[in-house]
């Protein structure tokens, strides 16, 4: 539209720990070539956001309120990964920084793409699907409680947790993923265990078959988690987008992201209604930390899918066109024989994120 010609965003960068230092300034290289390719150079301010080791060192917190402040005022962000484990106590014990981050936001949508590349290993290369994750309820103890945990121990040899599942969060969830699945092959799986699971689960299968009705034109099953972890091993791409509850989803996300190749390829974005966030779905990685031959591709996916994200939320064509381009531009250079050494080549992280924008500046 012509209202969106020259918008300009404002992104928030948060860098992260072990090799999040080399991964996101990869992941704005791109971006930003992406951009100017689509003819909107400059079309991103990068605002940068102390966030895990840094912050603790210089804030004393590794999620401070300003922090978080200062992502209110932007239109998205940049996640780098985080090294919780390794924190001080008493942040260790403490929610994470993304978990912190996710809740702050209600971003409810955590959406994992899992698709192979021409030119890369993978266990099913045909796979190509999606994974939406309802992503704050469920079984995790971090996301099921206002404030405080969902775990507790009433005796040092009795340790409970809870799930919550509601049906507002439900029906946002389910809506997101058959709007997904409009824009791809019209196919939604939903996983659950209502056989065991009668009240909580079967409450997100029903839930979630009631919305289906609003979407007529959309094929609708479902399965077992159990039951669908052997569907995903033998026949990945028989599926589509698949709708689930949290911790399931966490769980079958990393499936399908060896599946399709390695985590080091998976993307993701956590969105609400008005905000999203990209962020790989792998983790820091401390022991390759500063040798530059991390993986940067499922950063820069990731930027994709936020700029996928912003092109629907503002009607603007020429982000949508920038997510295209690092899409082809990824495949292309891994297409073209470079890769890290992760998936058996010898690119250097910055040397991949260079052949990727080189394949974007070719229009490939």
């Amino acid at each position: 539209m012509a209202s969106n010609e020259g918008r300009q965003y404002r992104l928030g960068l948060l860098t992260g720990d072990g090799i999040g230092p080399e991964i996101v300034p990869a992941a704005v290289t791109v971006a930003d070539a992406a951009f100017a390719a689509a003819g909107r150079p400059g079309a991103v301010e990068w605002t940068e956001f102390p966030i895990g080791h840094e912050a603790i060192r210089e804030l004393g917190s590794p999620i401070p309120d300003s922090t978080l402040d200062g992502l209110a005022g932007t239109d998205g962000w940049l996640l780098g990964p985080h090294d919780s484990a390794a924190y001080p106590e008493p942040h260790r014990s403490r929610l994470n920084p993304s978990g912190t981050i996710r809740k702050h936001f209600d971003l409810y949508a955590n959406i994992r793409p899992a698709k192979g590349l021409p030119g890369a290993t993978a266990i099913a290369p045909q796979t190509d699907l999606v994974i939406v994750r309802e992503n704050t309820q469920g079984f995790y103890a971090d996301r099921s409680t206002y404030r405080g945990t969902g775990e507790y121990m009433p005796t040092p040899d009795v340790a409970i947790a809870m799930g919550v599942f509601t049906r507002p969060a439900i029906e946002r969830i389910a809506r997101t993923a058959f709007q997904l699945a409009r824009q791809r092959r019209r196919h939604v799986t939903i996983v659950h265990k209502a056989n065991v699971l009668q009240l909580t689960t079967g409450m997100f299968k029903a839930v979630t078959l009631e919305v289906a009705a609003e979407f007529p034109d959309v094929t609708v099953d479902d399965f077992h988690i159990d039951a669908m972890t052997v569907h995903l091993l033998r026949r990945p791409g028989d599926f589509d987008v698949i709708v689930t509850e949290n911790m399931f989803g966490d769980i079958l996300s990393d499936l399908t992201g060896e599946l399709a190749g390695s985590l080091g390829i998976a993307p993701s974005i956590n969105a609400a209604e008005n905000v999203a966030m990209a962020q790989a779905s792998h983790g820091a990685a401390p022991d390759i930390a500063g040798r530059g031959i991390a993986n940067p591709t499922a950063i820069i996916l990731s930027a994709a899918m936020l700029l996928e994200w912003l092109a629907g939320r503002h009607d603007d064509p020429v982000a949508r066109e920038a997510a295209r381009l690092i899409d082809s531009g990824v495949s292309a250079a891994v297409a073209a024989g470079v890769s890290t050494p992760d998936l058996g080549g010898t690119a250097s992280t910055a040397e991949f994120a260079k052949a990727v924008v080189a394949a974007i500046q070719d229009g490939r």
